[in-house]
């Protein structure tokens, strides 16, 4: 070898381990990066003439796709999940627990207890009193459930609204992205730097919809949905929503006064089971405003009817005259089976018996539609009130199988159903949190190990230091000969 060669190939040996010290300062440094690659340095022989040394082919970027794929599935699952749970957790809280003196179970246990302690003094004005305001109280309590769940079910709607903005933005950035990849490998430029940032993209999309990654040529991608929605490939899918400003329990998709999601301007089913972006976040929300927010004013309204249709009873109050209003209203007037959505939003007390509206509250113990207070000892009526509260009836909606329950034995029964849909959602929730983070910890192993980073990087100091010392021995002979 000549003098010539070896202090080329000794040079070139320097570059490499340089540029491979880069490439482990670059790996220990993002160790934590969410997605980040791990790079490794591609080297080979080069052979010019009577020289050798090392060529630098360019940095390789280390990625488990298959691995990351299910992450980032897992990852959505679990956003889907925690989404239900903290809706039907939200709920429960509005129905509120027994124990809870606020609860819609201590409301009517109230009035009925108001019930019987007026029946015992129906001359005491204090103790019909008390009864009107536990009424009232009642009627807060399910007007108040009612409003808690179209609050959610709006909140959803503008969530959806926000999240369709990032995704679109996000679909977009993708297609630049792979623009720009295919242009810097054209011009053998490293695209790795490129591909990380493509990665983040793709897993902020993943959360907000469960995606596939399928690779195209020259460094592309394509993505798509797990509902078979084509949303990038090539060109970026516009997805379209429009915003309602409050949603009410009479808004639906179905009726048009609520708005789905549109792919290039065509319809697409948006139902948790077969909706073409379902499974992650703009998934979870859609199932919050259309599925169990719908489900939860079912069986409000239920609630709202079984209480109107106790008291609209000529059994229990004969002043009622037929088809007229009871105790507890629709809006001021009597309930109306064709009209039930949205029932429990409109209960109100009837304005006879409510010194606020006008009304008086000796029509407790006379009968609503009462012209002049009765006998002041006659227990009657209110004893008949408390006798429609501990009545085991079937209600008419709210799908109980056909079985009679009494007004706080159905109050208990959908908060139980609440508690119960409640717990399951939560242990999906807790198996999803479990599955992503196992999976975030292997690919979080896959990755960058700092110790074999540093192990790399210990060979590499030896490696420069070798052909340092290559050149430094070249050093020495030239001016050796330079003195001779």
């Amino acid at each position: 070898m000549t003098i010539s060669g070896a202090l080329s190939n000794a040079i070139s040996g320097l570059r490499a381990a340089g540029r491979g010290a880069e490439v482990v300062s670059s790996n220990i440094s993002n160790a934590l990066t969410p997605g980040y690659g791990r790079r490794l340095l591609s080297l080979s022989a080069a052979t010019i003439g009577d020289s050798g040394g090392v060529r630098v082919d360019g940095i390789i970027r280390i990625v488990d796709a298959s691995l990351a794929s299910d992450r980032r599935l897992a990852g959505a699952e679990q956003v889907n999940a925690q989404g239900a749970a903290d809706f039907l957790a939200g709920i429960e809280r509005l129905l509120g627990t027994p124990d809870n003196p606020a609860s819609l179970s201590a409301r009517l246990s109230g009035f009925e207890s108001a019930l019987i302690t007026a029946s015992s003094r129906p001359d005491a004005t204090e103790r019909l009193s008390a009864s009107v305001a536990q009424a009232k109280d009642l009627v807060d309590a399910i007007t108040s459930a009612s409003s808690g769940i179209q609050d959610a079910r709006t909140l959803a709607d503008q969530t959806i609204s926000s999240q369709v903005e990032q995704l679109n933005s996000g679909l977009q950035q993708i297609v630049d992205l792979n623009q720009q990849i295919t242009a810097l490998q054209v011009q053998g430029g490293n695209v790795a730097g490129l591909q990380d940032l493509r990665q983040q993209v793709i897993d902020d999309i993943g959360v907000l919809v469960p995606i596939r990654e399928v690779p195209r040529d020259n460094g592309q991608i394509a993505l798509y949905s797990v509902g078979g929605a084509v949303l990038v490939d090539g060109t970026a899918a516009t997805i379209g929503f429009d915003r309602s400003n409050v949603v009410t329990p009479y808004m639906s998709v179905e009726a048009g006064t609520l708005s789905g999601l549109t792919i290039n301007d065509t319809p697409v089913r948006t139902s948790s089971e077969k909706g073409a972006l379902r499974g992650g976040a703009i998934g979870a929300q859609f199932a919050i405003r259309d599925e169990l927010g719908v489900e939860a004013q079912v069986q409000v309204d239920a609630i709202a009817r079984d209480l109107i249709s106790r008291f609209q009873d000529l059994a229990v109050d004969p002043t009622i005259v037929p088809g007229g209003a009871g105790l507890f209203t629709d809006s001021g007037g009597s309930f109306d089976p064709i009209n039930e959505r949205g029932l429990a939003s409109r209960l109100t007390l009837n304005a006879s018996v409510d010194p606020n509206q006008g009304g008086s509250v000796w029509r407790m113990r006379d009968g609503v539609n009462a012209m002049a207070p009765g006998a002041i000892g006659d227990a009657t009526l209110l004893q008949n009130l408390g006798a429609a509260l501990s009545t085991a009836v079937v209600p008419g909606s709210g799908g109980f199988g056909g079985s009679a329950f009494t007004s706080s034995g159905l109050v208990a029964a959908v908060t139980s159903q609440m508690g119960s849909d409640r717990t399951v959602a939560e242990q999906k929730l807790s198996f999803a949190a479990a599955r992503f983070s196992e999976l975030t910890e292997r690919q979080l192993a896959d990755g960058v190990d700092t110790d074999q980073e540093i192990q790399r990087l210990m060979t590499l100091e030896q490696a420069y230091a070798a052909n340092a010392r290559v050149i430094e021995a070249v050093d020495e002979m030239m001016q050796t000969i330079i003195r001779m």
